[in-house]
């Protein structure tokens, strides 16, 4: 249910005029760099996913899943959105485009 397959859906997204500076650029790149994290954003890519879900999701723990959104949510790849004690969340198609056009940019 939750699982997407999500070649191209970054081409999908409207173009952003949302600026990464190169610091920015490093900080988001860090944050992809984890096969979790890119699979939570895989994972939230379409729609609102309970936090509880993601992690049944990925065989993970709660804690260890946590700890990956709160990255995501750091940089702005995941937004959060409570609906009473459940703690939902979504990719930021928008500043996920974002990253991908600063690292065109940034490349030869």
């Amino acid at each position: 249910m939750y699982f997407v397959d999500w070649r191209n859906k970054v081409e999908d997204v409207a173009p952003s005029n949302e600026e990464v500076d190169d610091e920015g650029l490093d900080e988001l790149l860090r944050a992809l760099a984890h096969p979790a994290r890119r699979a939570l954003l895989r994972l939230t890519w379409d729609e609102p996913v309970p936090a509880m879900a993601l992690a049944d999701a990925l065989d993970l723990a709660p804690a260890t899943v946590s700890e990956h959104l709160k990255v995501l949510r750091k940089t702005g790849l995941v937004d959060l959105t409570a609906a009473g004690t459940f703690r939902h969340y979504r990719a930021n198609r928008a500043r996920v485009r974002a990253v991908a056009t600063a690292l065109r940019r940034a490349l030869p």
